[in-house]
């Protein structure tokens, strides 16, 4: 049924992850927000659910989906003890977000710092062979790459290797 949301971009789940909001389908036989959704929910067995947007902060949005085999099968001391779980389980992902997010970081940082460590290699080795200052040799890194439809760092790593090709 989540699938189905996402394919047709409507349903309990997916309103409830973008306002934030507890969404109850009480009986999905009687349901009329979502009328193809509630079919299939009905089709599928399903009698009722809950839907609680979990509170992400930045663009992370998410839901989560209770259901129940029977229609009004969540009574509000039920839709009550999921919201609270609903906020633990918020701060959870909203803890595996800021992970994720900083170990891209970590390794984007990571990355960049080899580029520009290979890059001022090469702008050293141009600036050996051709007698000019930092900012030509980048200046004919630059006109490499773009010559050649490379990445400047990926030109500059290839320098690097041919001239230490020799002293291994």
């Amino acid at each position: 049924l989540d699938e189905w949301q996402y394919r047709q971009g409507h349903g309990p789940c997916l309103d409830a992850s973008v306002t934030g909001d507890t969404l109850v389908v009480s009986d999905t036989g009687t349901e009329e927000r979502w009328p193809g959704w509630a079919t299939r929910a009905a089709d599928a067995g399903i009698g009722s659910v809950v839907a609680i947007g979990l509170p992400i902060q930045e663009a992370v949005v998410g839901a989560l989906n209770l259901y129940g085999a029977r229609p009004h099968t969540f009574d509000a001391e039920t839709v009550e003890l999921a919201r609270t779980f609903a906020a633990y389980a918020a701060v959870a992902l909203a803890n595996a977000h800021l992970y994720a997010s900083t170990a891209t970081l970590a390794e984007q940082m990571r990355s960049a710092m080899e580029s520009r460590a290979v890059i001022e290699q090469a702008k050293g080795i141009i600036m050996g062979q051709r007698r000019c200052t930092a900012d030509e040799a980048f200046g004919i890194l630059a006109k490499l790459s773009q010559d050649s439809h490379r990445r400047l760092r990926d030109v500059a790593a290839a320098l690097v290797g041919r001239a230490t090709a020799g002293s291994r």
